[in-house]
């Protein structure tokens, strides 16, 4: 049978596997989902041996019987736990009610969907009996004797043979934009001209809020007003903002960057706030930015509002999602095609595509 890592050291390792920007994160890299993956290594539910992981084996595991790790007490764990009435020594890992995040979190929508683990087809969806199984090449990953060096060039090959195109781009986005660099980040405006910020994770967002989602979500996408931290102002364009109606100020109250829209008969503006750690648009921060817009007498109707995060499997979008403001919109650098909307409102920027 498989050499066996700890639950604990089954959980490190998933950290490393499915880093910030792997889809679905929270479901492959929980306790849950360490969970899972030992018991399917403990009892040899990996691709071609014959043997199949259920929901059962997970739930019903306790830390006595993870301590059994000869082959006979593990084979016989693997069939036994199945039995009714069946007993099995110390406190279970998790109760019955476990079944379904175990099965549809974990499984079906984290491990399953991202090419960890297989399924069986033969089997009716009512079947009580198991079906899943970890795919050779990720059950690798598990060898107790990989460590350091060998271990990340195994994960990279792994990642680079299992997930689809659009995985490993989100992972390469946040996995740049995460980094820290020396060089200075070179963002290329609408027009063709270019500004150099500040090396961070704020000025990677910032960029690819220009160079990404401006073309992306506004017909005919300008810039008026662009900050970084420490230099309120990098560039602001005074001459179009006074064409559309609107007086430019560094004040405090202006967000990191200002885009307009030219391609409708009115203008559309676009405060972004880019949170690579905290500050997004929250109501009290909408309504300044508000009261800003109607004192220069810009219309109110032909204002958007965008927090662009890095991504959102990580830290910053989970601890101020309950802080964004109604009427406002959420963009991840690292799932650029999508917009999420927190209004009633369908479409993209006031309901344009």
């Amino acid at each position: 049978m498989t050499p066996l890592l700890t639950r604990e050291e089954v959980h490190a390792r998933l950290q490393e596997i499915f880093p910030d920007g792997a889809p679905n994160r929270a479901y492959l890299t929980r306790m849950l989902a360490a969970s899972t993956v030992f018991v399917a290594l403990y009892i040899d539910a990996v691709e071609g041996s014959g043997t199949y992981l259920g929901p059962k084996h997970v739930y019903r595991m306790t830390d006595e019987q993870a301590a059994r790790t000869d082959a006979l007490d593990r084979a016989s764990y693997a069939t036994g736990v199945l039995r009714t009435g069946s007993q099995i020594t110390g406190r279970r890992w998790y109760q019955d009610n476990t079944r379904e995040p175990i099965r549809d979190e974990t499984l079906r929508e984290g491990l399953v969907a991202i090419g960890a683990v297989t399924e069986r087809t033969d089997l009716a969806t009512t079947s009580s009996k198991p079906r899943y199984a970890l795919k050779a090449g990720f059950a690798a990953l598990f060898d107790p004797d990989l460590a350091g060096e060998v271990l990340q060039t195994r994960i990279a090959a792994w990642q680079a043979e299992a997930l689809n195109k659009g995985a490993l781009a989100r992972l390469a986005i946040v996995r740049r934009g995460a980094g820290v660099s020396a060089d200075q980040v070179l963002v290329t405006f609408p027009n063709g001209e270019t500004r150099r910020m500040k090396p961070g994770p704020s000025s990677e967002i910032t960029k690819a809020v220009v160079e990404v989602f401006a073309p992306a979500f506004l017909a005919d996408p300008a810039v008026l007003f662009l900050s970084e931290s420490g230099n309120k102002v990098v560039a602001r364009d005074d001459e179009l903002a006074r064409s559309i109606g609107l007086t430019i100020q560094a004040d405090r109250n202006l967000p990191d960057t200002i885009l307009v829209d030219l391609g409708p008969t009115h203008p559309l503006l676009v405060f972004v706030e880019v949170v690579a750690t905290d500050g997004p648009i929250s109501e009290r921060r909408k309504e300044a930015l508000e009261a800003l817009v109607t004192e220069t007498g810009f219309p109110a109707e032909h204002v958007a509002f965008v927090t662009a995060f890095l991504d959102r499997s990580a830290g910053p979008f989970k601890k101020t999602v309950d802080s964004l403001a109604w009427g406002s919109y959420a963009w991840f650098a690292a799932e650029p095609e999508r917009l999420v909307v927190f209004s009633q409102a369908s479409g993209g920027l006031r309901g344009r595509p």
